[in-house]
């Protein structure tokens, strides 16, 4: 087992008490010997910023497992990893609570401190407790802000593009569906939770944020290209989008020949929503565990390989799901 991505000493230990564990996180930035020490590897556990793609995975022919800590699933090549009949371990719900807190508290900073008029003229902030918070996409964090948000006393409200409003896990989680027009007009704060695909590209565009409701703030923990730039600049200049706030940008997209060049009211953290001492020792220990699992077990026969990557929407029961 080759670990690049650096895990808690208590979980490299009980791996390297079952397993031959190779530990060397600087090949993450030597892909050349990263693929040597690929040669005769079953599994390895790989940072956000390598790619797994079809070239990596030739690089790798005993490989049967990658694991994947943190970070999102954009750079896995989901069909190279099937037809390569390698695995895809990550934790759909180690990060959720984590997440949930970092969007609370960046609905509660921009709201308070991205001032509105009140009706005496004065500039003030406002309070979550009053607003409706639109969630975009329900996904495990979802789950989490359906019940720790009406604490405050806010109305949370929800789309999701591959969920009918018929679906029983709306009444279950607690969250009242809308189409994405209806959403977008009614919410003081919009969190964009959506697991990225191509298809959802640009999915927050003009004839989705050109109604949004005036004075809006905005928090995206997905991926940034969910968000299409020239919309958002457009109604951040108008005001009618007062504050966003995106934990990751695509490189580039404040370039000075781009949209939001210099424009106010943006902030970017570091994919910091996820990423907390709690959540990587939860997603350590899954990701771990279900190694372990795939190593010991007999490699399925040619035709019967079930891939376990992810699917596009969580479980609905409370147990934790380890893909």
């Amino acid at each position: 087992m080759l670990i690049v991505e650096p895990l808690e000493a208590e979980v490299m230990q009980w791996l390297a008490e079952r397993h031959a564990v190779h530990y060397a996180p600087d090949l993450a930035t030597e892909p050349h010997h990263l693929r040597e020490a690929l040669h005769q590897v079953q599994a390895v556990v790989l940072p956000p910023s390598v790619a797994v793609d079809a070239s990596l995975l030739r690089a790798a022919p005993r490989l049967r497992v990658v694991g994947r800590m943190s970070g999102g699933a954009e750079n896995i090549d989901a069909e190279a990893c099937r037809a390569a009949r390698v695995e895809v371990v990550r934790s759909l719900t180690a990060t959720a609570a984590a997440e949930a807190e970092f969007v609370i508290g960046g609905l509660l900073a921009m709201l308070r401190r991205v001032p509105v008029l009140s009706s005496d003229g004065m500039l003030v902030g406002r309070e979550l407790g009053c607003a409706t918070v639109g969630l975009i996409g329900i996904t495990p964090a979802a789950k989490l802000l359906a019940q720790l948000l009406p604490a405050f006393g806010t109305r949370v409200v929800g789309y999701d593009p591959s969920l009918h409003q018929s679906d029983p896990i709306w009444a279950q989680w607690g969250i009242e569906p809308l189409p994405l027009r209806e959403l977008m007009e009614m919410s003081d704060g919009i969190a964009v939770l959506l697991g990225f695909f191509q298809r959802y590209r640009g999915l927050l565009g003009e004839r989705v944020l050109g109604f949004a409701k005036p004075g809006q703030v905005l928090i995206c923990t997905g991926h940034s290209a969910l968000v299409d730039d020239a919309a958002l600049a457009r109604v951040l200049q108008e005001g009618r989008v007062l504050a966003t706030w995106f934990d990751s940008l695509e490189p580039g997209l404040l370039d000075p020949d781009r949209p939001l060049h210099g424009l106010a009211g943006i902030q970017v953290t570091p994919r910091l929503s996820g990423t907390t001492k709690e959540s990587r020792t939860r997603a350590a220990w899954g990701v771990a565990r279900r190694i372990d699992e795939l190593l010991a077990a007999t490699p399925e026969p040619a035709g019967e390989f079930r891939s376990t990557f992810p699917a596009e929407l969580p479980d609905p029961s409370d147990e934790p799901r380890w893909r």
